[in-house]
């Protein structure tokens, strides 16, 4: 019966990983855009920022697109930070992490 109920927990923590985004825009976050490479051509390198997340919970690998959108999210948190109004992914997402330039596009 324990087993059982601990595969049906663990079933339950899958099924909720999935829906959950634990990473929320901050309100400067809010005023940045992600955009791709040649959208920057003609901006203000501002840096760059690493962002990470768990990309594995208990075990349990989550999607891949909640996670790209959680390092999205943090980039543009981050990207506010640092004066900037667009990020840019550099690096492919790897282990739950993944490196955005940081642009100011506006005036």
């Amino acid at each position: 019966m324990n087993k059982i109920s601990a595969a049906a927990a663990l079933v339950m923590l899958a099924g909720l990983m999935h829906a959950c985004t634990w990473v929320k825009t901050t309100t400067e976050g809010e005023s940045v855009r992600v955009a791709s490479a040649d959208a920057v051509s003609g901006c203000e390198r501002k840096g760059k920022v690493t962002v990470s997340v768990k990309n594995r919970v208990s075990g349990v690998e989550r999607k891949p697109t909640k996670v790209a959108t959680e390092l999205a999210t943090l980039a543009r948190n981050e990207g506010a930070l640092l004066g900037g109004d667009t990020v840019v992914a550099e690096t492919a997402v790897a282990d739950g992490r993944q490196v955005f330039g940081v642009y100011r596009c506006g005036g």
